[in-house]
């Protein structure tokens, strides 16, 4: 009746074999934490802007895209099969700060022009996510140079230019380079709000204008239900508090501007710019308000005219947090590179360690990004490996490990 069965009993054995033999292969198999691929970067000097001085021949373990462990060589065992990076010095991934890469393209062509729009003075509804091109060679630029992260979106020149977000320089999507989608919404005060709009025309009435905009904002909250008004939904984000007006001013009455509307609308304010933030350093400091300082190297020319190579070293000597950015550059390759930025604030009387900060911990801390900026169990494994003092014109980055991949490893 059943032909098969005779046959089926034969090979009952052997299948109970090969089933005892994968349970005990499944056994010895390993956990998906131990399979994950395993890095370390060891390098003579070991910055980890965690708070402690430099590590001495110093080891930073990587499992998959996370940091695992840190500290010096004698300290971190590394597994035998493990990838090992050297390097002179190795620093967390830096951190562009304040710019339109990705936005704004390598060349100078209107499709990849993106940074601002001229229809309107306020537009608070446009948003960074929309406009970001992750295949941009602008970024991958910057990434061999050791950026990691950009946090970019609409330039200054308008009342309410638009939002910002904060990406990662790798990654051939937006959903895959996103780190922030909403970091900051973008405004300016001063003359550079007026050049391209028939109104506002003076500055009292930019300012007017956008009291204005966040007192009808707050009027709105308290009606029933959520508005439908995307740009007053976004000005509504901060006032409540939940994103920070990045506010560019670079004259010393517009930084007080700036500062009186914070006061009076209660927001989280970082200046932006801030070219002769220098004369105001301590109401700066008083209001615990930071900055993201204008490239060091700026070209001196309308409400930059009198920015200054000292002004970093200023603000961190009155405990005003400093972040020096790249800006938004209209000259080819289209943005100033932050690394070189730091170095002539440090060659201007700017601590070398806060000089490293303004570029990697700072950001971090400014613009809320809370698992970048330092080197640390549990930080996303960014680096950048250099042949020398990062601080020197002829170093060299080696080596750029973003999310714990080599993004990078030629020597640029």
């Amino acid at each position: 009746m059943f032909p098969y069965a005779p046959r089926f009993a034969m090979r009952t054995p052997d299948l109970l074999r090969r089933l005892l033999l994968l349970v005990v292969l499944a056994g010895l198999a390993p956990s998906p934490a131990a399979a994950q691929t395993q890095r370390a970067v060891r390098a003579d000097t070991l910055y980890t802007m965690t708070g402690d001085g430099p590590i001495v021949d110093g080891v930073v373990l990587i499992e998959g895209s996370t940091i695992a462990e840190v500290g010096p060589a004698a300290d971190v065992d590394i597994p035998a099969d493990a990838t090992v990076h050297e390097a002179t010095v190795a620093t967390p991934g830096l951190i562009d700060p304040r710019g339109t890469v990705g936005v704004s393209g390598l060349e100078n062509v209107p499709a990849n022009q993106d940074q601002l729009d001229t229809s309107a003075p306020i537009q608070p509804s446009l948003r960074a996510i929309d406009a970001y091109n992750p295949r941009e060679d602008l970024v991958h630029f910057v990434r061999q140079l050791g950026i990691t992260t950009v946090h970019t979106g609409h330039a200054p020149g308008a009342l309410v230019s638009g939002q910002t977000a904060t990406f990662s320089t790798t990654g051939g999507t937006v959903g895959e380079a996103l780190r922030d989608s909403l970091t900051t919404v973008a405004f300016t005060l001063g003359p550079d709000a007026q050049a391209r709009f028939e109104s506002p025309g003076t500055r009292s009435k930019g300012v007017a204008m956008l009291r204005q905009e966040l007192s009808d904002a707050r009027a709105a909250m308290d009606a029933d239900g959520p508005t439908t008004n995307l740009g007053q939904a976004t000005l509504q984000t901060v006032l409540r508090g939940e994103v920070p007006a990045l506010v560019t001013a670079h004259r010393a009455h517009d930084i007080q501007a700036a500062l009186r509307l914070q006061a009076e609308f209660g927001f989280d304010l970082i200046l932006d710019g801030a070219a002769e933030a220098y004369l105001v350093a301590d109401e700066i400091a008083a209001a615990d308000v930071p900055v993201i300082l204008h490239p060091t190297m700026t070209r001196p020319s309308g409400t930059t005219a009198n920015a200054a190579f000292t002004t970093a070293a200023v603000l961190h000597e009155a405990g005003v947090p400093v972040a020096i950015q790249s800006g938004w550059e209209p000259y080819v390759p289209k943005t100033r590179v932050v690394l070189y930025e730091a170095a002539i604030a440090v060659a201007n009387g700017l601590p070398r360690r806060a000089g490293l900060e303004s570029i990697t911990s700072a950001p971090a801390q400014i613009l809320g990004l809370g698992n970048i900026g330092m080197l640390a169990p549990g930080q996303t494994a960014d680096l950048a490996l250099f042949d020398g003092d990062p601080f020197e014109y002829t170093t060299r980055v080696c080596t750029v490990l973003s999310g714990g991949t080599v993004v990078s490893d030629a020597c640029k």
